[in-house]
């Protein structure tokens, strides 16, 4: 498969990676979601899909068996106005067979003065006693990664599950873009969804915004903002806000959890509707714009029923492209420490 409509026979080969070799047009998704993690993420993605009528079950899995029970109770007492039933997964996962996505919202978090490195080994701990008996129980399933750092996890996943790297993907700048998006629009007193966005490569402080590419309606918006070019330190300015607007939320209620839950429910959405629409998702990028090194960031990636159809290969400016080279680099060191 290939992105657009028609018939594959009718599609010009786009650049980039595709994954056609790798997916099996003959799966059926139709509406069992797992999520793993019940706490403030898990749940906002859970209600977030409930909310939209986008599955018809949702299991959930934690360690903190009163919580869950308490949690799948209160969504399932919305059954009167909500189309979706909530169970508990066992223990061992049971109840979560032949799920069409798994949803990984679990993790540990950082200590105070803990290292990355340190936090990385915790992770893979705790992956590593999730992902495997998931994937034997699914192993037709597509794996979306959430928990933060969440690059580095959806390549632990990877490595964990041994699934095909089309199956296996993070939310990666997802919402990045939109907070992108949002803030540009303000600016302008315009729609967000008037306004192509991108930000790629790591999901935290290397994200690199494509300014090159940003269009309002398909005009770039050096054409579409009066003097853009000497107030461009202003609007660089607005990147610095989107990398900060975690912080702050943080800051304010102890978490983030509505925004990517609404973000998550979206790519739950294209992948259930077979929609082929373009994200920028976490995935495998060696290969693209002289990366050669085995690290998973994010990239515009057209996502369907099947997974990942193709990882689009946009034109970057010589800065972006050197930007995505460093981060690239510096989460392959950290990595490369890793035991998996």
């Amino acid at each position: 498969k290939r992105c657009g409509p028609g018939s594959s026979n009718s599609h010009s080969q786009m650049k980039g990676i595709s994954f056609e070799n790798e997916v099996s047009s003959g799966k059926h998704r139709s509406s069992k979601i797992t999520v793993v993690g019940c706490g403030a993420v898990g749940m906002a993605c859970v209600y977030s899909m409930m909310s939209r009528e986008l599955v018809g079950e949702v299991v959930i899995a934690d360690i903190d068996r009163k919580k869950l029970e308490g949690e799948v109770m209160d969504l399932n007492h919305s059954g009167g106005f909500l189309h979706a039933r909530a169970t508990a997964a066992g223990e061992n996962y049971e109840g979560t067979e032949d799920s069409d996505v798994i949803i990984i919202t679990a993790g540990v978090r950082q200590r105070e003065g803990e290292s990355r490195r340190s936090l990385l080994d915790r992770n893979v701990a705790v992956l590593g006693a999730i992902v495997p008996p998931l994937v034997k129980k699914s192993p037709h399933t597509l794996l979306l990664v959430v928990s933060n750092p969440c690059d580095t996890l959806t390549y632990i996943a990877w490595k964990l599950s041994g699934l095909p790297r089309s199956s296996v993907f993070g939310s990666g700048t997802y919402l990045d873009s939109s907070r992108f998006r949002v803030a540009i629009a303000s600016r302008l007193g315009i729609s967000a969804q008037s306004v192509h966005a991108w930000i790629i490569g790591e999901h935290g402080d290397s994200s690199v915004p494509v300014w090159s590419g940003v269009n309002i309606a398909g005009v770039p918006i050096k054409d579409a903002v009066d003097d853009f070019d000497s107030h461009e330190a202003s609007w660089s300015q607005i990147h610095e806000d989107v990398k900060a607007g975690a912080y702050k939320v943080i800051q304010n209620k102890g978490y983030t959890n509505w925004a990517i839950g609404s973000a998550v429910s979206r790519i739950i959405e294209c992948i259930l509707h077979d929609e082929k629409r373009v994200l920028p998702l976490s995935t495998l990028v060696k290969g693209l714009h002289g990366i050669e090194e085995e690290v998973f960031l994010s990239l515009p990636c057209c996502l369907g029923q099947a997974g990942l159809i193709h990882t689009l290969k946009q034109p970057l400016s010589e800065e972006e492209v050197e930007q995505l080279q460093k981060s690239a680099k510096e989460m392959y060191e950290l990595q490369a420490t890793l035991k998996l």
